[in-house]
Formats: C-alpha cells, structure tokens, sequence
C-alpha cells in the first residue's frame, strides 16, 4: 500500500488519526494478502471476480454469518453468485455500498 493510499484515510498527523471504518483492502493487507494475492500479476489491477474472493471467503458461511440481516438476507438473493459479484457491495479501495437498493428498498449497511 503506497502511502498517498494511506492518506484516503488518515490524515498527515499519523495514523493514529483514522476517519471512518477501516476498507477491506486494509484489513487485508494486515492480514498478510498482498495484492498479487486477490489481483494476480498484472500491470493494471482489474475487478476481483467472485472466483478469486470465494477462495477465502467460504460462501455457506457468508450465508450464515448474515442469516440475521433484516430485512432480508442478502446472499440468499437469486442473483447473489449468478448475475452479481461480491465486488459490487464489498469494495476494497473504496467505500461499500448497499448495491440491492438500486431497485430493492434494502436498508442494511454493507461491510
């Protein structure tokens, strides 16, 4: 993570100055995966696909961490897995979002 990076969250004073939650390309980083890991070798990063997330990330128990979500459960969706990604709530380098309420009236926040 380059350190113009670091400043989309925290301010020049340090880090101990963070606005907002940590993004998930962060908690990653912390965790050990790299780049490479998610975006394999290429010059210019592209979208994750779903492929790549749900190497880590086991679905069953997406499915079931979220089983509370009112109201309802989004990764019991008929499109969840088909027609969309994990990538379009859950973004890495930038603020998630509640992708559904395009045309469903879901209001739950996104990690």
């Amino acid at each position: 993570m380059a350190y113009r990076d670091c400043l989309n969250c925290h301010d020049s004073s340090g880090p101990q100055r963070l606005s907002g939650r940590l993004p998930a390309s962060h908690i990653h980083g912390l965790n050990g995966i790299t780049c490479i890991k998610c975006h394999g070798k290429t010059k210019k990063p592209t979208e994750v696909e779903m492929e790549r997330c749900v190497t880590c990330h086991n679905t069953e128990k997406v499915v079931a961490k979220t089983a509370e979500v009112k109201p309802t459960n989004p990764h019991t969706s008929p499109h969840y897995g088909t027609d969309l990604d994990c990538n379009l709530c859950h973004h890495q380098h930038r603020k998630s979002e509640n992708y559904c309420s395009q045309c469903h009236k879901f209001d739950f926040r996104v990690p």
